[in-house]
């Protein structure tokens, strides 16, 4: 196009081209939906959304001339978009607000993609009437020209671009009352920016800002002005000449000082302070209830410099890269960049410790008991633990955690979830790809605790002020909170989450073909539990479902409080505003339900199922607390008990008992992950009480013809968080009586077992089961068939599962029998069972076969067949019969030691590999070759001799476990590696189960080990 018009002005180019794609767009027989209502004309969720436009121009409709609102994205070709940006002026004169945004498109992770736009033609400048434009999400590097000669401009949204700069012209705008540049590259703030008297907001956060002009304290009518996230180490004074401040939000900064005079400031609602390097502040900041000054090194004294005053060379800062053998690492002032042997990676900025200090780590196996995961949240990481906990660095530490991409990215993010002063809380993430493949989430961290990577749906948060506000979801545009003026006293935040789901499942479950349901909205808040105003909430109608078709007697709003799993229908007890699209109703209080006061009782344990606690005080953000099963309050409310992170009795909905059955139970209102244990820092018998305000509800918009809604909403939402699966059990071909079992997502089922016939054979997997994220599950084998191996995720033959959809759910064991092989082969059987290990499991699944679905504990049996022993298998003649070894203990007490016994079980399993494992342990190629020539006939007696060979020059030496360790996994056998690993865990745990019994634990609190009666529920991922 841009070659069809060479050679002619500027202005009659970008006619022709308009012209050009306008004339395409018609002989193209584009069809034009009816995208003009009343005033508004919304383009970007719209395919090709100029070409609309464009059409629309070129047919010259007088009712362009109405049009006041337009939308349009771009994601488009650049091009395209500036042809068509010309014809705003003359085709839409009346234009009042002018959204040009990208982030409709995301990339791999989720993130939301910048739009193609760099600039804006100089034409715009003639929108006379335009008061709101938005260029959100574009790749603007610096501020049109255009922008400042709008002179009638109230608010102006920059966020999410590449703006280095601000220019001085921006000062001209008279009418200016919001400004919003955040997330952007901004270094220095123009002088003129005093001088916009009528700003109201100024938003600045996420930016590089060092400094501030001394002129922003011209900004008169200033309400709000945040600053956060940047690299300010110091405020003018001016700032104290801001008397119409209401919020100040200074956070995440470098601050060593603050005026005094900020304090003073009449209006003054809150000064946000956290994150900072503030070491002394004057006594009325201490006191003050609006100051938040958390994450601030308080009455602490300054580091000792690195280097003595006048010395020009810094040394370099140093770089660490651990081994498998290594689980502690030293961090000095200086400061470091580490690499753990599990590529996490951590960076340690020069100054972050005063002193010189130990760092330990750990990479723990998912379990409920250390994972708090949310209704809709999966996992993508182990649990690393770094120590010690609870010291603070006097700079935030960076660490990347390595973690699986997630199969379902629309309307979710990924965020890095960490245990903070008792609550887990979400820290700010960034993604980064640095390989095919390899995804790594950033985050800064103020000191060390636990730390997971988990897959949430987004979440939208606001501070509500006084004067009122508006929450939308990103995710789902239709879906909105209004907030009048005067709906509360204090600044409260709100915390909006919303899960979609398809209407094929829905009509599946239902068995109606018209039957359709809004998404479902999550609501959180922090302060008091009412609101002194009407709030009003928007839902979009059921797909296919509009305002002057629907029949209002099939539509049913629904409400949920956990921990109670029934859903309420609300319908008659709120007014239904319908429009064509959405359907409104106000509520003064996001939760149903109010909690009365506690009497006196013991503390009961906590359970992982992470509930939100929307109170701490004015202002604090939501935090996650332990809620309880159902089940469990059920028994305990009559009792006066209370939860153990509440010092409120509980009053729980009635809800009908279940048939008492044997073995592991699956209550169907409660979340899997939940179990009775602690936090991770916590004894299981230990609880923390705090109080308890309100519960944060969920809101459902069902269309259907079915009476009661309750139910069946109650199965939906459960079918919402289930996962489907297929159960294999595949053996060894060239040794069956090793097993492999795995819980597989049902779309990678016949791919993974191609890859692992070459290897293993086996029965066809099990039919589809469904599981929940977190949700227990054992594998009893039985008629005969046993684990050959002490292992700690193993109870006299059943092996403990965890079931996460990100991880791999696998395991490989050794499996024996006490039945004759010599006569017959042995026909056993695996069966696998939700919930954890009970003490009983029938030898036969036949009776448990006869209940099958949701809430059934049996799930499959799959055939296990150790084949009839012939010749000198069976007359114990194999590998080991008859040695004579020296005693062998390799390792220490402390981290585990393999003995001959132990060695001996991995070289019955070693094989062919052998050779493989023999060069990675180190061993040189023409030992190899003697080895050989010396057993040429005896494959066990090649194994034997290179095995214990060097075992014997290992004796003594540190890292030998770890180095075996580390060879059988590059030669491709990690089910020998875990079978190792798993000796070192149980001798660990015996080790120091002996060190209390004998009275010499330390006093300091160790990290979290599972207990004797824990270990059997302990996993693998």
């Amino acid at each position: 196009m841009a070659a069809a018009v060479e050679g002619l002005e500027p202005e009659a180019a970008a006619e022709d081209a308009t012209r050009g794609a306008a004339e395409e767009a018609v002989d193209a027989g584009l069809r034009v939906p009816p995208l003009l209502a009343g005033n508004r004309l919304n383009l970007d969720l719209y395919p090709g959304g100029c070409h609309q436009l464009l059409h629309l121009c070129a047919q010259r409709s007088p009712q362009l001339l109405q049009v006041e609102f337009l939308r349009l994205s771009t994601h488009e070709d650049p091009g395209l978009l500036g042809a068509t940006l010309a014809q705003v002026p003359g085709r839409l004169p009346c234009l009042r607000s002018l959204v040009l945004k990208g982030g409709q498109h995301r990339d791999a992770l989720g993130a939301c993609l910048r739009g193609c736009l760099t600039s804006l033609p100089d034409g715009l400048s003639n929108l006379a009437r335009l008061a709101h434009l938005d260029l959100s999400f574009n790749s603007l590097e610096a501020l049109p020209a255009c922008v400042p000669q709008l002179r009638g401009l109230d608010a102006l949204l920059l966020s999410h671009n590449c703006l280095l700069e601000l220019p001085e012209a921006l000062g001209a705008l008279p009418s200016l009352t919001f400004l919003a540049v955040t997330h952007n590259c901004l270094q220095t703030l123009p002088t003129a920016l005093g001088a916009l008297s009528t700003l109201r907001r100024l938003d600045l956060s996420e930016n590089l800002l060092d400094t501030l002009p001394p002129e922003i304290g011209g900004l008169s009518s200033l309400a709000e002005l945040n600053l956060a996230s940047n690299r300010l180490q110091s405020l003018p004074a001016s700032l104290a000449g801001l008397r119409s401040l209401r919020l100040l939000f200074l956070y995440s900064n470098l601050l060593t000082s603050v005026p005094a005079g900020l304090i003073h400031l009449p209006l003054l609602a809150r000064l946000d302070l956290r994150g900072n390097q503030l070491r002394d502040v004057p006594p009325e900041f201490l006191d003050a209830p609006f100051v938040r000054l958390q994450g601030n090194p308080l009455g602490e004294a300054l580091p000792r410099p690195l280097s003595p005053p006048g010395t020009p060379v810094v040394p370099e800062m140093p770089r660490l890269f651990l081994t498998t053998d290594l689980d502690s690492f030293p961090v000095t002032p200086q400061g470091c960049s580490v690499t753990l042997a599990c590529g996490i990676r951590l960076h340690f900025p020069a100054g972050a410790t005063a002193t010189p200090i130990t760092i330990h780590y750990r990479l723990w196996l998912p379990e409920p008991r250390l994972v708090p995961l949310g209704p809709h949240d999966t996992l993508l990481s182990h649990v690393l633990e770094l120590q010690p906990h609870g010291v603070v660095f006097q700079q935030d530490v960076g660490l990347w955690l390595l973690f699986v991409p997630p199969r379902v990215r629309r309307c979710r993010e990924v965020v890095v979830r960490t245990l903070s002063e008792d609550s887990w809380t979400d820290l700010e993430t960034h993604l980064e790809e640095e390989a095919p493949k390899q995804f790594w989430a950033r985050c800064q961290v103020p000191h060390f605790s636990w730390f997971l990577v988990v897959s949430r749906p987004v979440s939208d948060t606001c501070l509500v002020p006084p004067e009122g506000t508006l929450l939308c979801s990103s995710g789902h545009p239709g879906v909105k909170v209004t907030f009048p003026q005067g709906a509360t006293e204090e600044p409260r935040q709100v915390r909006m989450q919303v899960v979609h789901m398809a209407s094929r499942e829905l009509r599946a479950l239902l068995g109606e073909p018209e039957a359709a349901v809004s998404p479902l909205l999550c609501l959180w808040q922090s302060g008091p539990p009412s609101f002194l105003r009407p709030v009003t909430v928007q839902l979009p109608l059921p797909p296919g479902i509009t305002g002057l078709t629907l029949d209002r007697s099939r539509l049913h709003l629904l409400y949920q409080a956990p921990p109670v799993a029934t859903w309420d229908d609300i319908t008659a007890q709120v007014a239904l505003e319908l429009t064509h699209l959405y359907a409104r109703f106000q509520v003064t209080h996001f939760s149903w339900s109010v909690l009365s006061p506690p009497p006196q009782h013991p503390r009961v344990s906590a359970v992982p199922s992470p509930l939100l606690l929307p109170h701490t005080g004015p202002g604090t953000p939501p935090r996650p607390v332990w809620g309880l099963v159902s089940a469990l309050l059920t028994a305990l409310a009559p009792q006066g008990l209370c939860s153990p992170l509440t010092s409120t009795p509980l009053r729980v909905s009635a809800v009908p008992s279940p048939p008492p059955r044997s073995g592991p139970q699956r209550s169907p209102h409660l979340h899997p992950s939940q179990g009775l244990c602690g936090p991770p820092h916590l004894h299981p018998s230990q609880g923390l009480c705090s109080p308890l305000i309100s519960t944060p509800p969920r809101y459902w918009l069902w269309y259907t013809t079915k009476s009661c809604v309750g139910g069946l909403a109650r199965k939906a939402w459960a079918r919402l968080r289930l996962h489907r699966v297929n159960l294999i059990a595949l053996q060894r071909r060239r040794d069956p009586e090793q097993v492999l079992l795995q819980c597989l997502p049902r779309n990678k089922v016949e791919a993974t077992l191609k890859r692992l016939l070459e290897r293993y054979h086996g029965p066809e997997p099990s039919d589809t089961v469904e599981l929940f994220e977190g949700e227990k599950f054992f594998a009893a084998f039985e008629r005969g068939i046993d684990v050959d191996a002490d292992r700690p995720d193993c109870v006299e033959g059943r092996i403990c599962f965890v079931f996460y959809s990100h991880l791999k759910n696998v395991k490989e064991v050794y499996v024996t029998t006490a039945l004759d092989r010599e006569a017959q082969a042995v026909r056993g059987q695996v069966s696998f069972y939700r919930g954890t290990v009970p003490t009983e499991v029938p030898e036969e699944a036949e009776a448990a076969r006869q209940k099958k679905g949701l809430d059934a504990l049996w799930m499959a049996t799959l055939p296990i067949k150790l084949p009839r022993l012939r010749g000198s298998e069976g007359t114990g003649q194999g590998l080991g019969a008859g040695l004579s070894l020296a005693p062998l203990n390799l390792g220490d007490a402390e981290s585990g030691f393999l003995t001959q016994s132990n060695l001996l079980s991995v070289a019955r399993r070693l094989g062919l590999d052998w050779p493989a494992v023999a060069l990675h342990l180190g061993l040189p190629y023409r030992e190899l070759q003697r080895i050989r020539l010396e057993f040429r006939d005896d494959l066990d007696g090649q194994i034997r001799h290179m095995l214990f060979s060097w075992a014997e020059r290992q004796a003594g030496r540190p890292g030998a476990v770890g180095l075996l360790v580390q060879a059988l996994e590059q030669s491709d056998r990690r089910d020998l590696a875990e079978e190792v690993r798993a000796v070192l865990e149980l001798g660990r745990q015996k080790y120091q189960a002996g060190i209390l019994r004998t009275g010499l634990a330390p006093g300091d609190p160790a990290p979290p080990s599972p207990s004797a009666s824990e270990s059997r529920e302990s996993t693998e991922a």
